[in-house]
């Protein structure tokens, strides 16, 4: 299909309209972008067509697909226009700042009768891949505790644009942000969650939280805890599940120890392939990947589990999802 790229405001869409190009069988047609010297220059280095108005890119019936990565502040609206046009949606996390927008953007697309695709990248990732499975199997017993870290120096080294410490566009900072990606793996591997407690900082004095945990209870009683920042290095990122039958590890390759090992830590050798990022599957119009989901319900309860940790930071106290 033909698609058109809509915003380069996230640090990731360029390297989205390069996966596109470079690994599917779709084109990149066209660019929109609010800042319009930003999309010119880009449109330029592309070699596509730059619309300064989007709805006139909305009209035009050869562009089948566009990828959102404007702020996220305007992702309910530039959606919101695409599906009623009848395009195929493609949309960086978070999907919106609100439950209550992600519920109009379902509402819209049933009435479409489509579904649109959410970077949840970390699912294709081989190590959660085999995560998911091993939990899957038993091999752990009843899953009682998982934490995440997921953190880089991004703050303190400097290397994030400015408008990434905007409150107004991003709906907060690190956890919104990096902080997704620990928050959609704990909802994959540990269910339904209840309540959510956080505890965010601001280390480097930009305005948002660049260093934040947030703890997770779920519906079958186990704990999970999502652990993100801006202002960390030289930490790999790391997973450890903890169940009634085992235990394992992701950092720098997966391990485990459990009952069929008679607590003997075993390193996997074997992991599944990783699959193609959502945007190239989405690109692709493949979705071939056993349960692995990045749709509109994965979108949701991303934004319910980002609220409920933003409400918790706000009233400091345990907040439901």
């Amino acid at each position: 299909m033909n698609i058109a790229i809509i915003s380069y405001w996230h640090v990731h869409t360029e390297g989205y309209t390069r996966e596109i190009i470079e690994n599917s069988s779709s084109n990149v047609t066209a660019i929109w972008d609010e800042d319009i010297d930003r999309g010119m220059k880009y449109a330029e280095k592309f070699g596509v067509k730059f619309y300064q108005n989007y709805d006139e890119l909305l009209a035009d019936e050869t562009i089948e697909g566009v990828a959102i990565n404007s702020p996220t502040s305007l992702h309910k609206e530039l959606i919101l226009k695409a599906i009623h046009a009848g395009k195929k949606v493609f949309s960086e996390k978070v999907l919106a700042l609100t439950n209550a927008d992600c519920l109009e953007i379902k509402e819209a697309l049933a009435k479409q009768g489509t579904d649109l695709t959410l970077s949840l990248v970390k699912k294709c990732d081989r190590e959660f891949l085999f995560t998911k499975k091993f939990i899957e199997s038993g091999a752990l017993g009843q899953i009682t505790y998982a934490r995440m870290r997921n953190v880089h120096n991004g703050s303190t080294g400097n290397w994030l644009p400015a408008h990434f410490y905007n409150e107004e566009q991003c709906g907060g900072g690190a956890m919104i942000d990096l902080g997704a990606h620990p928050m959609y793996l704990l909802n994959w591997f540990l269910g339904e969650p209840k309540t959510a407690q956080s505890v965010f900082t601001d280390i480097t004095n930009r305005g948002v939280e660049d260093n934040a945990v947030t703890i997770l209870e779920f519906e079958n009683g186990a704990i999970g805890v999502s652990e993100t920042g801006f202002v960390s290095v030289y930490n790999p990122m790391t997973l450890e599940i903890s169940g009634t039958e085992g235990c394992l590890l992701v950092r720098n390759g997966v391990s485990y120890a459990s009952k069929q090992t008679e607590g003997k830590w075993v390193t996997v050798e074997d992991l599944p392939s990783a699959l193609p990022s959502p945007v190239v599957q989405w690109a692709n119009g493949e979705f071939n990947n056993d349960g692995v989901t990045f749709g509109i319900d994965d979108a949701i309860m991303l934004t319910r589990m980002m609220e409920a940790a933003y409400k918790s930071h706000r009233s400091g106290k345990k907040e439901t999802v």
